[in-house]
């Protein structure tokens, strides 16, 4: 299928999605529509994750097109963007964001909703709404206080800073740090790893976290229980258990 605003690749067991709106790969009402067809169309139980980077050196996303405007009802637009989000934390299965250049205001965002961030060494990154008036509304406001902490996320938020790639780091915002031009290939390297490992196993640990951290430790520990029932009878936790006394790699299948 082809799409308008996205560039959306097949490597190995893995999707490349980028963001393809030069020259900065701003966020538009049809970017975020072709992304949740992204979702629909392409995603598959052989599709073991998912990277998402910008077209070009210069920019993952440097936010949202304002010329787009917020039309009739921002209150729409905003769960809209909200949504496709969160089908993207919740996808059970990981997420990469390859943060190859500037990312702001709706392009953290995104890289906050995936699963793990890697970032250029050029990158910035921030959430610089409050500077137009407005604040963030895709996730941000939830979000980064989750990953770096209320105080550091209002400073931010508040003031409209953004900041450079090891700062971001420093702080919890991306994961890891990669030379100039790698992002894109340290990130294969990672959705590579990521293939070797059981698949029902992955999902359900996510499930875990992503259903878990938000609420009281004991009824997170009752979601433990019920995937943890789940995955050891499966043929994938079979084949680890033999695997491991074997001494040998497992071979896992999805199963």
């Amino acid at each position: 299928m082809g799409y308008e605003t996205l560039i959306v690749e097949k490597e190995e067991k893995h999707l490349i999605i980028r963001l393809n709106r030069p020259p900065v790969n701003a966020l538009s009402k049809q970017l975020i529509e072709e992304l949740n067809q992204v979702l629909d169309n392409e995603d598959s139980d052989d599709i073991l994750s998912v990277i998402i980077t910008g077209a070009g050196e210069k920019a993952f996303c440097a936010g949202a097109d304002l010329k787009d405007g917020f039309g009739p009802d921002p209150k729409e637009l905003s769960r809209k963007g909200q949504a496709t989000f969160m089908r993207l934390e919740r996808l059970g299965k990981p997420v990469i964001a390859a943060i190859n250049g500037i990312t702001l205001g709706g392009g953290c965002e995104l890289a906050m909703a995936c699963t793990f961030r890697l970032i250029d060494e050029k990158a910035i990154i921030g959430l610089p709404e409050s500077n137009l008036g407005i604040l963030p509304g895709y996730g941000g406001t939830q979000r980064m206080p989750r990953l770096i902490g209320k105080s550091k996320a209002l400073e931010l938020m508040l003031y409209g800073n953004f900041i450079k790639a090891d700062e971001a780091v420093r702080i919890g915002l991306a994961d890891k740090l990669c030379d100039a031009g790698t992002t894109l290939e340290k990130a294969g390297e990672l959705a590579r790893l990521t293939a070797t490992r059981a698949p029902i196993t992955t999902k359900l640990i996510l499930d875990c976290v992503n259903r878990g951290i938000d609420i009281d430790i004991d009824s997170g520990l009752k979601i433990e229980q019920e995937n943890f029932g789940r995955v050891t009878a499966t043929e994938d936790s079979k084949e680890g258990v033999a695997a491991f006394l074997e001494k040998r790699k497992p071979d896992f299948k999805g199963e």
